[in-house]
């Protein structure tokens, strides 16, 4: 009876997990699993790039999207763009940034301690959380191994999503969609928004479509996960506390059971 409802628990929960990848694989079309520097359970944030992402987001995807949970001085927090309180500053006056002050009732320069301004202009989603909204690609949810080995998707989507159109367009109800590998369903209304050449990097690095879009989705995975860092650090620090304490039990329980050991070896009537 127990070895049939073992059967029978473990049938069902092969057919969940391989429903669950089902699904996760059906959310999007082709995505493709780029490697990134701040995957894996010891990966960081590549800086340079978070400010090549930044440069990126806020000369093409600043146009319709908007980063409204965002704090700008966080672009100064340590593991983030390493941007200086007077880099931030500039940032800010050399991109004219505005923000609605609802006291006023009318738009101020930013400062600071705003957050970025929504763009709600173009019917856009904003893309404070969108690497996180878009998770789960490399395995069933609720795997929790798959994101921390291999990432947890929403930067390998957003990539894939800015370097996978087709060249095709329809037009639908007076819309005209583009085609894209990515997007579910396979088009999307989002024109493709970059090109070769469409930023031009301050560090040298070659500004090919492919890696503009890695740089932007690392910046917004940042954007998403700004205490990924510090999360990882922790979660280290507790493993490793707790390998100590399971060493330190393993050896207090051993020194206080060996005297009752030893009596009851004694205790045995000899052969």
């Amino acid at each position: 009876m127990l070895r049939k409802l073992a059967l029978s628990s473990a049938t069902a929960a092969t057919l969940a997990l391989s429903s669950g990848a089902a699904l996760a694989a059906g959310a999007a079309g082709h995505v493709e699993d780029y490697a990134f520097s701040f995957e894996g359970p010891f990966g960081t944030f590549d800086q340079i790039q978070l400010q090549r992402g930044l440069q990126v987001y806020t000369q093409v995807c600043a146009a319709c999207h908007g980063l409204r949970y965002v704090p700008i001085r966080t672009l100064s927090d340590e593991g983030g763009p390493g941007f200086t309180e007077e880099e931030v500053r500039a940032y800010i006056e050399q991109n004219f940034i505005e923000v609605y002050d609802p006291e006023l009732q009318d738009w101020r320069a930013a400062t600071p301690n705003d957050n970025f301004p929504a763009n709600d202009a173009a019917g856009a989603p904003d893309l404070s959380l969108m690497t996180k909204a878009r998770a789960g690609f490399s395995g069933p949810y609720g795997l929790g191994l798959n994101p921390l080995f291999r990432g947890m998707g929403g930067p390998e989507y957003v990539a894939s999503l800015l370097t996978h159109y087709t060249g095709s367009e329809r037009e639908e109800f007076g819309s005209v969609l583009y085609g894209n590998e990515t997007f579910p369903g396979g088009y999307i209304s989002m024109a493709p928004p970059l090109w070769e050449g469409a930023v031009e990097y301050g560090d040298g690095t070659e500004a090919t479509e492919e890696q503009m879009a890695l740089d932007v989705a690392a910046f917004l995975t940042w954007a998403a996960e700004p205490k990924l860092m510090a999360r990882k650090q922790m979660g280290f620090t507790a493993v490793l506390l707790l390998g100590v304490l399971s060493v330190l039990l393993y050896l207090t329980n051993k020194r206080l059971w060996a005297p009752v050991k030893a009596r009851a070896k004694g205790a045995q009537p000899a052969e």
